[in-house]
């Protein structure tokens, strides 16, 4: 067996990279030109999609406890930091997101957090150019980096769950479509379009959920 069909982690990279490019310029948060309006919009359709994504995982977790634990999947999410993010943009969050398909199992569900994990890792890149921005000057978001210093401590934990499935007998090839799914998924949902930003209201103080 080759090295790339050996690992999980390099099968997920490599299965994945077309939808990996394509998500990347569906959200365009890389541009210099970027305006708060299509910020605002580009957050709460994430919002949108990783309260419909969680929501799938929450069902996981209810089913497979110990799996989800092993996975320290209640310290991964986030759908709450982007509502959070949101109101300190004067904006909506997100009330609903894209219809999701039920994750099936154990290996389904990593496929998934592999999207969702793997996005700290460019968020730590977009954070760093949105605070170069000037038309960005105070803004601070957690969305993008929500583990902070411990970004790679995060990622490297959800490597070892990933490998030590797989390792025990869990089903790669599963775990790679489950992440593709993800991926087109999320590029549809974040891709633009007609849709208007969601409406400026008073700032609020609210705390991540």
């Amino acid at each position: 067996m080759s090295a790339d069909r050996s690992d999980v982690l390099r099968q997920l990279r490599t299965g994945t990279a077309r939808q990996h490019e394509t998500l990347e310029r569906s959200l365009d948060l890389l541009d210099p030109g970027l305006t708060r309006a299509r910020l605002v919009e580009v957050l709460a359709r994430m919002h949108g999609f990783w309260l419909a994504a969680e929501a799938g995982l929450e069902e996981w977790a209810a089913r497979h406890p110990a799996d989800a634990a092993g996975a320290r999947w209640p310290a991964r999410r986030r759908a709450g930091l982007f509502a959070h993010d949101l109101l300190g943009l004067r904006a909506q969050p997100a009330h609903s997101g894209p219809d999701l398909a039920p994750v099936a199992g154990t290996d389904e569900a990593l496929g998934r957090m592999y999207v969702l994990e793997g996005s700290t890792l460019g968020g730590t890149v977009i954070d760093r150019h949105l605070r170069a921005l000037p038309q960005f000057a105070g803004v601070r978001l957690r969305c993008f980096s929500p583990y902070g210093a411990d970004t790679g401590a995060m990622w490297h934990a959800f490597r070892r769950t990933a490998r030590g499935r797989v390792a025990a007998g869990g089903n790669a090839e599963a775990m790679v479509a489950g992440a593709r799914d993800t991926f087109d998924a999320l590029a549809a949902w974040c891709r633009p379009g007609p849709v208007d930003p969601p409406p400026l209201t008073p700032a609020a103080g609210r705390s991540p959920g």
